[in-house]
């Protein structure tokens, strides 16, 4: 009993490594492909298919269970899935039809949106165009890649998924 104050980190921290080692996909390099300057964003195909990615080259993300005016991703949520912040638009040149938008969190942030779904990146995504957060199920509710027309990117087979009784994002 003395000994099960390490059993939530090491959950916390075999669900990160589970979450890293999902799908990826390194951008395309095709002529289609626009580059974002800081605050606009941008699409990228994967092996997926298209998704919308930050001036970096990151895939941005929503949560199933966010609304248009809430963010449903709070405290150690924001540690894996940082909100997009600040005012964005779309890059010169890139095909993004959507409505982009800003909330202001809880905390204070104003967090980007598009289509009415707060926006994040994924820490576990490591390279440019890597789509590895798309269909983690946390215990809060799904994840899914962002795409030009806000519709759910095919979850890949061998997402992660978590579940137990951390009673928080299943992280």
């Amino acid at each position: 009993m003395r000994y099960r104050w390490w059993a939530v980190p090491a959950a916390v921290g075999a669900a990160a490594l589970i979450a890293a080692c999902g799908n990826s996909a390194a951008p395309s390099t095709g002529a289609s492909q626009v580059k974002a300057s800081a605050g606009q964003v941008t699409t990228a195909s994967t092996s997926k298919g298209t998704v919308m990615v930050d001036s970096k080259g990151d895939t941005i993300y929503w949560f199933a269970i966010d609304t248009p005016t809430k963010s449903n991703c709070t405290g150690q949520c924001l540690s894996f899935w940082p909100p997009v912040t600040g005012k964005v638009t779309a890059a010169p040149g890139s095909k993004l039809s959507g409505t982009f938008g800003t909330i202001t969190t809880a905390a204070g942030t104003v967090q980007a949106t598009y289509d009415g779904h707060p926006l994040y990146t994924f820490s576990g995504d490591t390279s440019p165009g890597a789509v590895k957060g798309n269909g983690v199920n946390t215990s809060g509710g799904l994840w899914w890649a962002m795409t030009p027309t806000a519709a759910k990117l095919a979850a890949s087979s061998s997402s992660s998924s978590s579940s137990g009784s951390s009673g928080g994002y299943g992280y």
